[in-house]
């Protein structure tokens, strides 16, 4: 059903590589290893496996036969499939929702891509030789009382995410994301293989993979839900967009499950890229995204040919930013495009743009805004606790109850005719296993 005048992914490689680029953000790289140990190691990693299988699997394949079905921007899509099943268009208002995640997120995520390539800019031209703990804190409380670099950063890797959005689906994501994500795998790969000879990298064996049944409560699956969950990248309207530029002869199922699949291997890659350094130099692994700005550079300083080292990390991680924002802005600038009637190029500059504008609170909330407060909270405190809390659970949950229940299951089956064999099941776990899941993930993350 997906509609003509939309753009067709031109290969099965695309859409995967433009998926897990989408998937896989900063915070993959660093959160997902630290609490993995936190939790008992391999023992989270099988119950997060679980949990990306029975969660994120069935969330991924409802977003993208939603998408692909109504072959329009998240909310012209679920508007498209309810009318066609009997229900209400006010379902529109939950691909709304999922516009409305992307955007808030784009806005402070742009800022901390603004960071990373500040970072590589500085790995490049000065390194990081003679760094000890307390030139590190000194750099970035530095860059963060700098709004002028701030800005200047944040524009810089919104200018690279516009630019491939401004140039389409297969001229621009597409051309990028081939290129990108297999360099950044292969710097992954590469960086992990440098660790092994320059130490630390048993104990990160170690601390990911000796299962410690005894650190798993309660708490631990609930740790892992939320990470399959929010680690795939549903609930933001990317992967609905996605969905809208998939070919109707495209296996769902296979799709869904490669992405996770991908997205799972390359968190964990990203281990053995991160705590190497963390354990051979004795860095405190708890900072979350203090470890890549202030200790890993500490590392850098003292291991031999941390100068290439630290551009490759940074360069790997600038790629980890700009493909999540592209994904996230994708399906901003694919409903303004519709909803404005105005062409892409258009609806880009004005999406960039506008997030631009916004992201220049974000920056000032790290400094001089710091203490205007609402609800106790700053400006980048509160969008963080509105999406991370609120938005994008209740998106998740919205459209796996309308997929589940509501959605005309001869609708839904023709989606999946390719994967007649795992209709029944994603079907049985979308009722029964995720829409329960994400409630409680929701209702526990407000209370």
């Amino acid at each position: 059903m997906a509609s003509t005048g939309n753009a067709v992914w031109s290969s099965r490689f695309a859409f995967i590589m433009a998926s897990v680029g989408f998937a896989v953000g900063l915070g993959n790289i660093w959160r997902f290893p630290y609490v993995t140990g936190e939790n008992g190691g391999s023992a989270f990693v099988l119950i997060y496996l679980l949990c990306a299988v029975a969660i994120g699997i069935p969330c991924l394949m409802a977003e993208l036969l939603v998408g692909r079905r109504g072959g329009g921007s998240p909310p012209t899509s679920m508007e498209v499939v309810a009318r066609e099943s009997g229900q209400s268009r006010h379902w529109r208002g939950v691909g709304g929702l999922g516009v409305l995640t992307a955007y808030t997120i784009a806005i402070t995520y742009a800022v901390v891509v603004g960071w990373v390539l500040w970072y590589l800019a500085r790995a490049l031209l000065t390194g990081f030789a003679d760094f000890d703990a307390a030139a590190a804190e000194a750099t970035f409380s530095g860059l963060l009382a700098d709004n002028q670099s701030m800005v200047l950063w944040t524009l810089v890797g919104n200018i690279l995410v516009g630019t491939i959005i401004y140039a389409g689906v297969t001229a621009g994501i597409e051309r990028a994301v081939t290129i990108m994500m297999p360099l950044m795998l292969s710097l992954l790969v590469g960086l992990s293989v440098y660790n092994y000879f320059a130490g630390g990298f048993i104990e990160t064996l170690e601390w990911l993979f000796t299962p410690d049944f005894s650190k798993v409560s309660g708490a631990t699956f609930l740790a892992a839900v939320g990470q399959a969950f929010f680690s795939i990248g549903v609930g933001m309207g990317g992967m609905m967009t996605y969905g809208a530029y998939l070919p109707n002869d495209f296996s769902i199922a296979r799709g869904a499950g490669t992405i996770v699949l991908a997205d799972t291997l390359i968190a964990l890659l990203a281990g053995f890229v991160v705590f190497p350094a963390v354990f051979h130099f004795g860095l405190d692994m708890t900072s979350g995204p203090g470890l890549i700005f202030q200790t890993l550079p500490v590392a850098f300083s003292q291991m031999p040919g941390g100068s290439v080292f630290a551009v490759l990390f940074f360069v790997m991680l600038g790629v980890a930013g700009v493909t999540s924002m592209v994904g996230l802005l994708e399906s901003v600038t694919s409903w303004t495009k519709e909803r404005l009637q105005i062409s892409r190029q258009r609806s880009t500059v004005l999406v960039v743009g506008s997030v631009t504008s916004l992201s220049v609170i974000s920056v000032l909330s790290y400094n001089i805004w710091e203490d205007y407060r609402l609800l106790g909270m700053n400006f980048n405190e509160l969008t963080e606790a509105l999406y991370d809390k609120l938005f994008l659970p209740m998106a998740g949950l919205l459209v796996a109850l309308f997929t589940g229940w509501f959605m005309h299951s001869d609708h839904s089956a023709a989606e999946l005719q390719d994967d007649a064999r795992w209709y029944g099941l994603w079907r049985g776990l979308t009722r029964f296993v995720v829409v329960p899941a994400v409630a409680v993930i929701l209702i526990t993350g407000l209370l």
